[in-house]
């Protein structure tokens, strides 16, 4: 099996096992966190273009996993999250990263939003170098060993 089908079989596998834990998660910390998640993966690489948003927008609205929550305020949240990066990439990175480290002890919670951040990573067939570094990096920030992930 090539690199790109294992990819996108443990990606399938963690939305399936995300979709069976996200309902016992139903709170503010956990769609912060998860949204937050989802903009530094949109702005892996510096910048968020319209397409990026639009795209990880629509993954969001669509995402099963993610009908427990009011669609309505999780993409406030995602282009909170997303303006606070564009306008400052450093200190957007910061808050998001806050939002993330609320989950720092809640181990079911924090594994579930990185699994999260993989997955819309690799929803374009590609989880890239930069988009790796930040989910790698929110793993620290909740106290999660990236190993765990094979980051």
């Amino acid at each position: 099996m090539g690199f790109w089908d294992d990819l996108k079989n443990k990606v399938n596998d963690m939305n399936d096992a995300l979709k069976t834990s996200v309902g016992r998660f139903k709170n503010e910390k956990f769609a912060d966190a998860s949204m937050a998640m989802c903009a530094m993966v949109a702005a892996a690489d510096g910048t968020i273009d319209a397409t990026e948003r639009r795209k990880t927008a629509g993954f969001i609205a669509s995402n099963s996993t993610l009908q427990v929550f009011d669609t309505t305020s999780l993409q406030k949240k995602f282009n909170y999250y997303c303006d606070k990066l564009v306008a400052d990439f450093d200190f957007g990175k910061i808050e998001s990263m806050q939002a993330l480290s609320k989950l720092k002890g809640r181990d079911d919670q924090a594994r579930a939003c990185i699994q999260l951040g993989i997955i819309i990573g690799g929803a374009d067939g590609d989880f890239d170098d930069s988009e790796r570094k930040v989910v790698r990096e929110a793993c620290h920030s909740v106290g999660i060993n990236p190993a765990e992930f094979d980051l």
